[in-house]
């Protein structure tokens, strides 16, 4: 599997596992709704400025994400590790806002308490029929 395959697979399923590391140093796996957009190695998310994970990544930016796909033959997931960096600049939340957000952000775009996580993936395994390929991003 190649980068772009890699890509498309992510880009197909309907839910993320994100992981973060609490102050005590252990990891803290969230399931969240996919990535708003897939660009080169950023996946981008939206989240509350609010939620613990968003104290987590700004304390330590070391981020894994787990997708997968599970037919009835055939079991296929992807981990991905890389830093997620949060972001609060308005150009970014601009560009992942979408208009159902409303009902969960009541000031809008510009609520404080609406946040982008940006993930900037670095490698990847793919696991599929018993196998793990490695892909460098």
């Amino acid at each position: 599997m190649d980068k772009t395959q890699l890509m498309q697979f992510i880009a197909k399923q309907k839910t993320a596992f994100i992981a973060s590391v609490d102050e005590q140093g252990y990891p803290v796996i969230r399931a969240m709704l996919a990535p708003r957009k897939i660009d080169g190695n950023g996946m981008y998310f939206s989240t509350n400025t609010s939620s613990n994970k968003v104290k987590q990544y700004t304390a330590n930016d070391k981020a894994c994400l787990y997708f997968y796909k599970r037919g009835k033959l055939k079991y296929q997931g992807v981990t991905v590790i890389g830093e997620m960096q949060v972001c609060t600049d308005q150009a970014t939340k601009d560009k992942i806002w979408r208009f159902g957000d409303g009902l969960i952000y009541k000031h809008g775009v510009t609520d404080p308490d609406y946040c982008v996580l940006k993930f900037i993936g670095r490698s990847a395994q793919y696991y599929c029929d018993l196998s793990i390929e490695t892909i460098e991003l």
